[in-house]
């Protein structure tokens, strides 16, 4: 039996929303100065960035980006194949920070739950946000994005998929059906 790929994101349409989720942490945030990216390995990370990029085409400031590995605060550890961590970089003092955490995939919290636990680590923001590509449901945890780009409902046997062109060479999203 072959697995059925549908793609819900075209690069056009992922280009649009990256800008519209710049638009949104821009309007929510009100004051900029005290705002920083911090994306989440793998591909947080260059969505992060992009965000980054358009923010600054939108309002003229430059937003900082981090980096966040957060494999050692998995709770999960023994289900995942094996990885190996990256480097966490924080280029900026997070204490008192009005932080933007930046995730492709939400989905039962936990990455998430991590994330929150590994940033404590690192210094005590104002407030986090979060801001995600996909929001496709199925939480464990009581965690919800500030800023979604699209909401997918899917069955917990499917996959949500995301390619960016900094890690994948190509953008799109696709949701596989097994």
């Amino acid at each position: 039996m072959t697995d059925s790929v549908i793609e819900i994101l075209s690069a056009e349409e992922i280009r649009r929303t990256i800008t519209r989720l710049a638009s949104q942490i821009i309007e929510k945030a009100g004051n900029l100065s005290d705002v920083a990216l911090l994306g989440l390995y793998t591909r947080g990370v260059p969505l992060a960035h992009n965000l980054a990029k358009q923010m600054e085409l939108l309002e003229n400031i430059q937003v900082p980006v981090g980096a966040l590995d957060i494999t050692f605060y998995r709770d999960d550890l023994d289900k995942i194949s094996v990885r190996t961590p990256s480097k966490t970089d924080i280029p900026f003092d997070l204490n008192g920070r009005h932080l933007v955490l930046i995730d492709d995939v939400v989905f039962s919290g936990r990455t998430i739950r991590a994330a929150l636990n590994a940033v404590n680590d690192y210094g005590r923001p104002e407030l986090i946000r979060l801001a995600v590509l996909v929001d496709r449901g199925h939480r464990q945890l009581p965690v919800q994005p500030d800023f979604t780009g699209k909401k997918l409902p899917t069955a917990k046997d499917e996959k949500v998929k995301v390619y960016l062109q900094d890690v994948d060479g190509r953008d799109a999203v696709e949701l596989i059906k097994t």
